[in-house]
């Protein structure tokens, strides 16, 4: 469109006139109507007071004429010059010729079309005539004060001379005797934003030696006769066409070392050395773990100068490491590496930071692969730094379940190349031969069938497997492999024999000690799931087998400590290596949970002492207390998220245990005074009232702990009565809407429980140990006592009652540093509501 440049500069010239006259009309107003009195000379006939006063005025009226029309005007752009010519074109010419073809691309007789289109348009606009400018002023001056004030101006200059403005000047004070004058110069030393450097008074500045970061600006004003004083500088570097050396006003940015000099007087010169900013580093701080199912967590250090402001992970597929056999043999398709953000805290000092790259890659089709990882961090200068290539293999989710050990299997020989289809086809179907023997429903099954059917078809069509198609199969077969993996089973004792199954496979492929972890979860959730179904059965089992005897022919019976004692054990070897010892207690596990009459330690009557049922009581509060923690922090996501706080809160609301239960002779329930208005809020109540009724019912179990002996006791007292201010201040907090306040008291308040517990444990375990020094030989031979299945002190385990840590087989060290790891993520992840992060910030503050 170069014919159009003519038109379209005269058409923006009419609008950049339009838009001065229509900004700028109420200041040429009120100047005329303050140069007319001027000129016509009233300043010689009206006193000295009414003339400032006058002056005051019009100063006051062209500053505000000034200001608006500053805010009203906008320059126009060539974007607009073009639009407005457009319009005034008929058919719009010049919309058409920025158009672009939308279809028929490559085809020649639309291509022809499209050409023939454009040549009529750019003839329509050839010798386009520019667009005129609207200079109507009627509708934003209604009465016309602009012919009045121009009316005035007139009559002034035919009656009176412009001449007369001189004599303002006798007006001045001492008679508008000039102003001294005399070279004087100032400068400002302006450091780049990102070094947090203040800027600098250059006058101030002894001449001499003057360290500055290197691309600072320097801006230099001279005043007084222009000559008198000159400025020489070798620090910018700039060439070409350059302002005179007595330029009044001259800008530089310090590019190097070099000299700056004012020559004149009162001058001075240094000489300048230019910080430079030194590139950001970073490396990998330690080895990649994988965590829970498939995360992996890589540690790494960064460190810059001035701040890292942002960073990245490259993760390649390392191709030569590779064992090329089975379906990896085929040449790979082509696979850009996978980027992901580096963490990086928004505040604080971002000069030298350790932080965690985790994420779940385990979907990925580099999971479980040799790949490289290469670190590259940024900072505010643009410059990056990256690390050496990280060589290490990916973590990915493992499968136990033969049948979704294959489907992943398959799933990633697709991914790796779509010339694998028919092979993964072929294998899947040879699989899935006998479906009955290997899957446990129809459901999965047909899932598979289909999946298979779909894949065998667009593979077989004519172009071959499209990327779309491939990563739509793959997702179908991560999903069945999960399903078969997990399972949906409803029934109890299914889903405590898959768990034994599954930590045994994982016995014998050595898993980690995360895998371990999770799968003694798991074995734990479906043991209790199958006890309590035993409960409610009142049968040990339903195929009637006979009850092992002890030696004196009395019914052997196992509590639920004990068998947490025993899986805790089972980890605990797992965890050490000692595999061979873990399969055995693994099997007696099996053999005891289908032989064994099962006692519930929890139904019925309770605890038998006194120091149990506290015990069980000091539990059930703290688990109470940290589900109100966690609706009181839902309350806080909801509200920063724009929904109503508490509106998903109802009926029977996990938080409320029995401070809100109304349980019988506790606090809160209907056989006290009061106890009945708590309760109707079950749920629906506020989170303050849930937690005084559970500061209440502390309060009682404070009261009626039994009397123990020894530092322990003092130290669980100390802790109770901690916890109980904590949930004082948590309460008032709330009803203040105090929320993030309550959060922290009411964390102070669980790790005081927490250690009360504990503490309260290990009182009970030294009294019950001195109250059974006398009594042991007197005891049944067959009664269990304090013995585990296996007939071992059940002290040593470190269940209640016991002197071990509760929390056998866990580091509390790391278990702090995964914590602390996971508030540091969440507080970087930038799309969190600020109220959120800042309160992940001060629990930050706190370590």
């Amino acid at each position: 469109m170069s014919h159009l440049r003519r038109p379209a500069a005269l058409t923006r010239a009419g609008m950049v006139a339009e838009r001065l006259l229509r900004a700028f009309w109420p200041l040429w107003t009120v100047l005329a109507l303050a140069l007319a009195p001027l000129i016509a000379g009233w300043q010689d006939r009206l006193p000295v007071e009414a003339f400032w006063g006058w002056a005051v005025l019009a100063i006051l009226g062209a500053l505000a004429g000034l200001g608006w029309g500053l805010w009203r005007f906008r320059w126009p752009s060539r974007a607009e010059a073009l639009d407005r010519l457009d319009r005034s074109l008929p058919g719009r010419p010049v919309s058409a010729l920025s158009d672009a073809q939308a279809t028929g691309r490559g085809d020649a007789g639309s291509e022809a079309l499209w050409a023939a289109h454009l040549e009529r348009m750019r003839a329509r606009s050839e010798n386009a005539p520019p667009a005129r400018p609207n200079l109507r002023l009627a509708a934003r001056d209604p009465f016309g004060l602009r012919y009045i004030a121009l009316l005035f101006l007139v009559t002034a200059l035919l009656f009176g001379s412009v001449w007369r403005l001189g004599s303002v000047t006798a007006l001045a004070p001492d008679g508008g005797g000039a102003l001294a004058q005399g070279p004087v110069w100032e400068g400002w030393v302006e450091p780049p934003a990102h070094t947090d450097r203040p800027v600098l008074y250059l006058p101030d500045q002894p001449p001499g030696p003057l360290a500055v970061p290197e691309g600072s600006t320097i801006t230099v004003r001279l005043y007084g006769k222009v000559g008198a004083l000159t400025l020489s500088e070798t620090v910018s570097g700039r060439t070409g066409e350059l302002p005179a050396a007595s330029e009044p006003r001259q800008s530089f940015t310090v590019n190097h070392d070099g000299q700056i000099a004012i020559d004149g007087p009162g001058g001075a010169a240094w000489q300048v050395e230019a910080i430079p900013d030194a590139p950001p580093e970073v490396s990998v701080a330690g080895p990649l773990e994988t965590v829970g199912l498939g995360q992996a967590a890589l540690p790494f250090r960064a460190g810059d100068d001035h701040g890292v402001v942002s960073g990245t992970a490259s993760i390649a597929l390392d191709a030569e490491a590779v064992e090329r056999r089975h379906g990896l043999s085929t040449a790979p398709d082509p696979r850009e590496p996978l980027t992901v953000d580096l963490p990086v805290p928004f505040t604080g000092d971002r000069r030298e930071i350790e932080e965690v790259l985790s994420g779940d890659f385990s979907q990925h089709p580099f999971a479980n692969m040799p790949v490289r990882i290469t670190l590259e961090v940024t900072d505010a200068a643009g410059q990056s730094g990256a690390s050496q290539p990280y060589p290490t293999v990916l973590p990915g989710r493992r499968f136990f379940q033969p049948v979704a050990r294959a489907v992943a299997e398959q799933r990633r020989d697709l991914l790796w190349s779509r010339d694998n289809a028919g092979r993964v086809v072929d294998l899947l179907r040879a699989v899935s031969h006998r479906p009955e023997a290997v899957f446990p429903d129809r459901a999965t099954y047909l899932r598979l069938r289909v999946a298979l059917r779909r894949l065998d078809r667009l593979h077989r069509a004519p172009g071959g497997l499209a990327p779309e198609a491939q990563e739509e199969i793959a997702q179908a077969l991560w999903e069945l492999a999960v399903q078969l993996e997990d399972g949906t089973l409803a029934d109890a004792r299914e889903r405590l024999r898959r768990a034994q199954e599954r930590l045994a496979q994982a016995m014998r492929d050595g898993a980690s000690a995360d895998e371990i972890a999770e799968l003694m979860d798991e074995l734990r959730a479906a043991t209790d799931d199958y006890l309590s179904m035993l409960a409610q059965d009142a049968q040990p089992a339903e195929d009637g087998l006979d009850e092992p005897q002890t030696g004196q022919n009395d019914s052997m019976q196992v509590t639920q400590d004990e068998l947490q004692a025993l899986m805790d054990r089972i980890q605990e070897l797992m965890e050490e290596g000692r595999m061979a010892e873990a399969a055995e207690l693994m099997e007696q596990l099996n053999r005891m949970m289908e032989n064994l009459q099962v006692a519930q330690g929890e139904g019925g009557a309770g605890p038998g002492t006194p120091g149990q049922r506290s015990m069980q009581e000091l539990q059930d509060t703290l688990r109470d207390q940290q589900e109100l923690s966690d609706e009181a922090f839902r309350d806080l996501q909801d509200r920063f998220n724009g929904r109503d706080p508490g509106q998903n809160r109802g009926q029977g609301q996990p938080g409320q245990g029995q401070a809100g239960q109304g349980q019988p002779g506790q606090p809160g329930s209907q056989d006290e005074p009061g106890g009945g208005a708590r309760d109707g809020q079950d749920g629906a109540g506020s989170l303050a009232d849930r937690q005084q009724a559970l500061r209440d019912e502390l309060a009682r179990q404070r009261g009626a702990l039994p009397r123990l002996d020894g530092e322990a006791a003092e130290r669980a007292g100390e802790a109770l009565d901690r916890a109980g201010r904590a949930m004082d201040e948590a309460e008032e907090a709330l009803r203040r809407d105090d929320l993030a306040g309550a959060i922290d008291r009411q964390a102070e308040a669980t790790e005081a429980l927490r250690g009360a517990a504990r503490e309260l444990g290990q009182a009970l375990a030294r009294n019950e140990g001195n109250e059974a020094q006398g009594t042991r030989e007197g005891a049944q031979p067959g009664a269990g006592g304090g013995r585990d299945p296996l007939g071992r002190d059940s002290a040593e385990q470190g269940g209640p009652g016991s002197e071990g840590e509760m929390i056998d087989g866990t580091d509390p060290t790391r278990r702090a540093e995964e914590l602390l790891g996971e508030i540091r993520r969440r507080a970087a992840e930038r799309e969190r509501p600020q109220a959120e992060r800042d309160y992940l910030e001060r629990l930050l503050d706190l370590f």
